[in-house]
Parts: C-alpha cells; structure tokens; sequence
C-alpha cells in the first residue's frame, strides 16, 4: 500500500517525491468536496462492524436524521456500521449525505446511502476533510478508528489549531470507563487541563446531540481555547 511505503524507515527521498502530487491531488481533490457540501455540516463517527437493529446503529441513524430535519448535512467515514446508519438517517431526514471513504487492505465497501461519495489513499488527508466540513462532532461507540478520530480533533481544539467546536460522545455507558481514565489518570497527574475535560459533552438522548451542535453554531460559541498550561501537547 502506498501509505506502508511512504511511512516505511527505508523510504529515501527519491521514493517519497513520487507521491507528494499524488497526496497533493489528494488534499484538492478533498477541498473542492468539503465545497460541495451544504453548509453547516457535521461529522458522525462510530464503528463499522455494527449491523442494522444493532443500539449504535439505530442511534446514529437517529441522531442523523434529527440533523438532517434540522437543515444540515451530515458527514461520515462512507462505510458500514455506524457510518452507514447516518447516512441513511441524513437521507431519511431529508437532508444531505456525504461520505469520506478510505482504501484498505480489507477494502471498505462504500455504503448506499451517499449523496457525495470520496475514497482517500490517506488517512491523514481524509481525517483533515472531516474537521474542515464539520460544525461539530458526534462520536459513537467504535474502535481504533473511532478513538483516533476523536483524540485528533480534540489534540486540535486543545492546541489552538482549529476553532473549538462541540465534541459529543453518544452513550455514556460506553464511553464511562474512557471519562474517568482520563480524570483519574490524565488530569490527576497533570497531563491535560480541568478545561480539557469539558471540551467533551456526554448524552443519551439524540435529540440533545443535536441541541448541543447546533446551539453552538447558533451562538457561534466556537472560540480560541485558553492558553494551555501545559508544556506541550503530548
């Protein structure tokens, strides 16, 4: 795969100057989809291995839908599971679909349900697509993936990069454990700030997904975050 070759320690310049167009093309190819996209928009992510009648697969196409009844659109990995289910309910609430797929190994099949449909060689161009459509993040239970997606966008918020936006992880039962790892060990010993635990809000209920996303694009409450305390973002 290209990316094992780009990242491999044995990659001399000459290897990687052939694929700087291609990750170029990648990232305007990638631009000119976020322009596509009717505005605001927010990104759902979760896992790909749930099936329809699955909690996480019903609540994202839940929360979608609520989305997308309210004017917005609704963006996603592309896949199954999770992704699949938001795109469904973005298409059930009549508002728009918008899928951002990426080449695997175990080639991820594109879900049905796409108004706008884009496959990325990368995953670093496609997670940058995913915060620059996006008013705001909705995360559901997922895996690997999913936890990197959330712990890039808030290293993002955290570091000033980017506009802090709502970050919203759907069930709390599932998402606990993560909570209170990260206020028992994290913010106890001082690795990230009290602020940095509110930068996420946990519900239940879709419908408060929602309010949380949208009353924050309303009252444009996005903000640069306070200077952080820390000596660095790591």
């Amino acid at each position: 795969m290209e990316d094992r070759r780009i990242l491999s320690s044995d990659a001399t310049v000459h290897d990687l100057d052939e694929h700087i167009g291609l990750i170029s093309k990648e990232f305007a190819d990638g631009f000119e989809a976020v322009d596509r996209i009717p505005k605001p928009a927010v990104t759902i992510f979760g896992s790909a291995r749930v099936r329809e009648g699955d909690a996480p697969y019903e609540q994202g196409r839940k929360v979608a839908r609520l989305f997308a009844e309210r004017g917005w659109s609704v963006v996603t990995g592309g896949g199954p599971g999770v992704m699949e289910a938001a795109n469904r309910g973005a298409k059930e609430g009549g508002g728009f679909s918008a899928g951002f797929n990426i080449q695997l190994p175990h080639e991820q099949r594109s879900n049905p349900y796409l108004d706008l449909s884009l496959t990325f060689r990368h995953f670093y161009t496609r997670k940058t697509m995913f915060v620059k459509v996006a008013e705001g993040f909705v995360v559901l239970p997922g895996g690997f993936g999913t936890v990197d997606e959330l712990f890039e966008a808030l290293t993002l918020i955290q570091t000033g990069k980017v506009l802090h936006f709502p970050v919203v992880l759907f069930d709390s039962d599932y998402w606990g454990e993560l909570l209170g790892w990260m206020r028992k060990e994290l913010l106890d010993h001082g690795m990230i700030s009290p602020d940095d635990v509110e930068l996420l809000h946990v519900t239940d209920d879709a419908a408060d997904a929602v309010r949380v996303v949208v009353d924050c694009h309303e009252r444009r409450c996005a903000h640069v975050p306070a200077e952080p305390v820390k000596a660095d973002a790591q």
